[in-house]
């Protein structure tokens, strides 16, 4: 790879470290970035590559929460008079019942893969775009709206342990809508969560748990696929992949700090304000060039 085409990616993966957090929809960025810059790679490649530096953002969260995250805990007991403390390992339920939970929401993402598979019959990539900006405008308002009504309205839920089985079912309904390229899946579950009655913070946290699976399983579904249609992994495709991943766990870390830090003192009205001027540049963009 040439420096360009470095530089490219370095940038792609600061967008993905941004706006995979941020509910702005780091998907729609990507296609919009290549769209007026084209990696210098297949088009086969590039649409698993939007996906797999997203494994890089997902592990900026293991990093950050590996304490809800992570079930296995260590304990010593004893100790007293003497003795010789133990070491006990066990489960942590509160984790495992958070594990389930997000189990649970993850179940009608099955319903977004089979959705996705329409939007890859579209080949007109100008189409695709328009379709992005039209998302980004809709949920831009959305999000106005909505922060609007709850501005009058306090939170039933305020912590992510607080959250049921049924609630965080139907946070996970909202992730078919992510299906949409230019959505944005956090943005999506966040907006259904403030209706549903979560607090801005616990919502934030509960959709960064719901990434992990969803991604995982999504990157290693356009991976199986890209190797079933007959394509292959090369030293240009790898080394693209690993530097994405790269720079998207790198900015992710910040990101993640900065939204939980935002979201405490802040509405999500910014953000929408933000995808309704982005929406409409690209659009005008579309019609002018």
């Amino acid at each position: 790879m040439d420096f360009i085409e470095v530089l490219k990616i370095v940038f792609i993966g600061i967008i993905e470290g941004i706006t995979e957090w941020l509910p702005v929809s780091s998907t729609g960025h990507m296609m919009i970035f290549n769209h007026f810059f084209p990696l210098g790679l297949s088009d086969a490649f590039v649409e698993v590559f939007e996906y797999v530096i997203q494994l890089g953002a997902i592990l900026a969260v293991i990093v950050l929460f590996i304490n809800k995250l992570w079930p296995i805990k260590r304990k010593t007991v004893g100790g007293e008079n003497g003795a010789e403390p133990i070491r006990k390992i066990y489960a942590d339920r509160g984790v495992l019942r958070t594990w389930l939970k997000v189990v649970i929401a993850c179940i009608p993402a099955v319903v977004a893969v089979v959705a996705d598979k329409i939007f890859d019959t579209i080949e007109n990539k100008t189409a695709m775009i328009v379709i992005v900006a039209s998302m980004l405008i809709i949920y831009g308002i959305a999000f106005i709206v909505v922060e609007t009504v709850n501005a009058k309205r306090q939170p039933k839920i305020t912590a992510v342990d607080d959250i049921d089985y049924k609630t965080a079912f139907f946070i996970g309904c909202f992730q078919i809508l992510a299906a949409v390229p230019g959505t944005s899946r956090s943005g999506i579950t966040i907006i259904g969560a403030l209706i549903i009655g979560v607090a801005r913070p616990a919502a934030a946290e509960f959709t960064f748990f719901l990434a992990v699976p969803t991604m995982v399983g999504a990157s290693g579904y356009k991976i199986v696929k890209y190797l079933v249609n007959g394509n292959a992994f090369g030293m240009p495709e790898i080394s693209a992949m690993l530097l994405g991943m790269a720079v998207a766990f790198a900015v992710s870390l910040a990101t993640i700090k900065f939204l939980m830090n935002f979201v405490k003192k802040h509405d999500f009205k910014p953000f929408g304000i933000y995808r309704i001027i982005l929406g409409v540049a690209v659009v005008g963009l579309c019609i002018f060039l």
